[in-house]
């Protein structure tokens, strides 16, 4: 038996940087993680997407560039070899959380955990026929696809006609015809990449528009941007069946079809609590979501979960404050989650990002508000960067406690950007004194500024 401070299960954002904080804490750690260190984030989600993203992007700036004074002949795009890239940024990243782990010490364990129940020396974890027991215990084993229940799914996961995001990001092919089920971040992401570089892609969503709760307007760019380039959206349409080579869906009623070579399941994801043995620790569950509170603990005293287990907010950046609130919390140190300023993005082109309320999220709340919105093109360096760009930012400002509670932006940069609204979130400052912030010079960062002072 091996007597821990903290057995963690699960080795993706929340996991690792928990034993990582943890360790650096003075705690005894264990992680088991049955795959790849940095689960999903670094091994099939947020880097290699974003791997892909980039050559995407500069596959379009080399065949797009003539009004910029560039002329580029013939461009080859190679898909198999931006696999490799991914393949080897992936690699150097994993890399990366392994050499953490043992410059911290914590031991890790590459097999599959199973929960023996509570001790007196605290929670016993068998894993490889080890015994690993924990006075504390973090589960922190993320997310999976959701494959909806039609008819034909099942056959075509076996198959290989239908892909989620784990498959699809390792396949050397590209279609000719691509279906992707499901308008989310990363049913976008993937539909842009592939649409990108030539693919005909079809994104079928159940809901009236794509990109859940972005707001409207942005979510129009989108659209208007990607039909441009051929991309075809059925929103609105329900996916009845997956045949061998199609998707049948309904809309307005009618049975209709799509033909195609491959499909991409990115209908959402689902909490992942299949450890087995975990019913034995008698925890509040949410359907498959682990109950946890702003400190991550659990209704069992000793166990937290971590990061998108625990259902409310599936980000990798959210794991990564959540592991730390944690490990804060078994330390005696006064710390909690504050979920009001998560930003979010999509890492399409143009990117999209945003934190904090809505315009009607914040008047379903009873707020007063006012909206600004300001087109990107009073930054100057986004029109140096940008031919015709048709990016915009909206505040949303609580007119009664004059406080701003939500930004929202579309256009190049909006990743970076976003943390700079984040921070005017989450500190609650005043627009008179945000005002006098100092913005460097010419950046689309500024863009911001310039919407404080229409407040």
């Amino acid at each position: 038996m091996n007597l821990f401070d903290l057995v963690v299960i699960g080795g993706g954002p929340g996991g690792y940087l928990c034993a990582e904080r943890a360790a650096q804490g003075g705690m005894k750690v264990a992680l088991i993680e049955q795959r790849a260190l940095g689960g999903t984030c670094l091994n099939e989600g947020c880097i290699p997407t974003k791997t892909l993203l980039n050559s995407a992007k500069l596959y379009r700036h080399a065949t797009e560039s003539e009004a910029f004074g560039v002329f580029s002949g013939d461009v080859v795009f190679c898909h198999d070899k931006v696999i490799d890239r991914k393949e080897k940024v992936r690699a150097t990243l994993v890399g990366g959380v392994a050499a953490a782990m043992k410059a911290h010490k914590v031991t890790v364990v590459n097999a599959e955990a199973v929960i023996e129940g509570r001790t007196a020396e605290g929670f016993a974890v068998t894993a490889n026929g080890e015994t690993y027991v924990g006075k504390r215990l973090v589960i922190a084993t993320g997310s999976e696809a959701f494959v909806l229940p039609v008819p034909g799914a099942k056959e075509g996961l076996e198959s290989g006609f239908v892909q989620t995001n784990r498959e699809i990001l390792s396949d050397k092919t590209l279609p000719r015809e691509l279906v992707v089920i499901g308008g989310g971040v990363i049913g976008l992401e993937m539909a842009c990449y592939y649409a990108s570089v030539g693919v005909q892609v079809t994104i079928v969503e159940m809901m009236p528009k794509i990109a859940g709760a972005t707001d409207p307007e942005i979510c129009k760019i989108l659209m208007d941007t990607y039909s441009r380039q051929g991309m075809i959206f059925k929103t609105g349409c329900r996916v009845l069946e997956i045949g061998a080579d199609s998707v049948f869906y309904e809309e307005n009623g009618e049975r209709k079809e799509i033909k195609c070579d491959k499909v991409l399941m990115a209908a959402g994801r689902r909490p992942v609590s299949r450890v087995q043995g975990l019913e034995k620790l008698g925890l509040e569950m949410d359907r498959a979501a682990i109950v946890a509170d702003r400190h991550l603990c659990t209704n069992v005293s000793g166990v937290y979960a971590v990061g998108d287990c625990n259902g409310k907010h599936m980000f990798a950046h959210t794991a990564y404050r959540e592991a730390e609130v944690a490990v804060n919390h078994m330390l005696g140190r006064p710390d909690e989650m504050r979920y009001n300023a998560i930003p979010s993005v999509l890492y399409s082109d143009p990117e999209v990002a945003s934190v904090g309320l809505s315009a009607d999220a914040a008047k379903a709340q009873g707020m007063n508000i006012k909206e600004v919105k300001v087109p990107m093109v009073y930054a100057g360096r986004y029109v140096a960067e940008n031919e015709n760009g048709k990016g915009f930012i909206k505040l949303v400002v609580d007119t009664d406690r004059k406080r701003l509670v939500g930004c929202h932006m579309v256009g190049s940069y909006a990743s970076e950007i976003i943390m700079t609204a984040t921070m005017m979130v989450d500190t609650e400052l005043t627009p008179s004194r945000l005002q006098k912030l100092v913005f460097p010079h010419p950046t689309v960062g500024e863009v911001i500024r310039e919407a404080l002072f229409q407040i």
